[in-house]
């Protein structure tokens, strides 16, 4: 009950991991303004939710805008209030700024040496910058408040950087120093900052990476699930104990600027 009626801000609330987030929380009493660049997504989101008697509104935003943002912000307080806890889901990776094969080939079409800048910072916004933006225009809402927190989406890429995506990996580990950074700068305010980490679930931006055209398992998948002790992909389902955890101050009032990982023991996994 410490969650009901406050005001969660979800930002890439249309993708596969935030969706189901969105789910949980609005089942919890939450007024959960589900925000993303693709509307379509969100809003197909908030009206099942709706439908099952929850309080949720899908909003377009551009987390890469702080006036997209600021706009954002005056209508989720027009229709729920000011925001009490802010997850902030947005991010991904992009094909300009992967390389071709995980060792360094002369013959590689896409080398280290390939990458492209564009990609490269397009990555490293979405992600970062992705996750400082809505921070400093939600974060105002929090000042003065009780119980107010901040949940940022990291990943094992932070802890141990994937071959072939060294933008997305970096990007990550930026997330996991700046959640720790955070945390420390709003101590004393109330606000508490921390970030989930999760192994590998299937998405919409890695499936075609994961499984070919007929649905089998890539070489990639093979030696995901080999360095996975649990030998699977993880479920959205299982992330939400974690989510609930952290954003409940009932529950987690003392902890603050941490990253925790939900990857099924492969961050343990020495690889013999």
């Amino acid at each position: 009950m410490s969650l009901k009626n406050k005001t969660v801000v979800i930002t890439g609330a249309g993708g596969v991991l935030c969706s189901c987030f969105a789910s949980h929380i609005a089942s919890l009493g939450c007024n959960t303004a589900l925000l993303d660049i693709n509307l379509e997504a969100a809003e197909k989101k908030a009206a099942e939710l709706c439908s099952e008697g929850h309080s949720a509104k899908a909003f377009h935003a551009d987390v890469l805008s702080k006036d997209s943002l600021i706009k954002v912000r005056e209508e989720i307080a027009q229709t729920f209030g000011s925001c009490d806890i802010l997850i902030n889901g947005a991010g991904g990776n992009s094909p300009k700024c992967t390389t071709g094969k995980e060792y360094y080939d002369p013959e590689d079409t896409f080398s280290f040496f390939s990458i492209e800048k564009e990609g490269f910072d397009f990555v490293f916004d979405l992600n970062l910058v992705g996750t400082l933006l809505p921070t400093q225009i939600f974060a105002k809402d929090m000042l003065g408040k009780k119980d107010c927190c901040i949940l940022n989406i990291s990943s094992m890429n932070a802890f141990r950087p994937l071959t072939k995506i060294p933008a997305y990996s970096a990007a990550k580990a930026a997330v996991t120093n700046f959640t720790s950074w955070l945390a420390v700068h709003f101590a004393k305010e109330g606000i508490r900052v921390n970030a989930v980490a999760p192994g590998f679930f299937v998405t919409n931006q890695n499936r075609s990476l994961l499984f070919d055209e007929n649905g089998n398992p890539t070489a990639r998948t093979g030696k995901i699930l080999n360095a996975t002790p649990m030998g699977r992909f993880g479920r959205p389902e299982e992330l939400l104990g974690t989510v609930e955890w952290l954003i409940d101050s009932e529950k987690s009032g003392f902890v603050t600027g941490i990253t925790v990982p939900v990857d099924g023991g492969f961050s343990a996994y020495s690889g013999v």
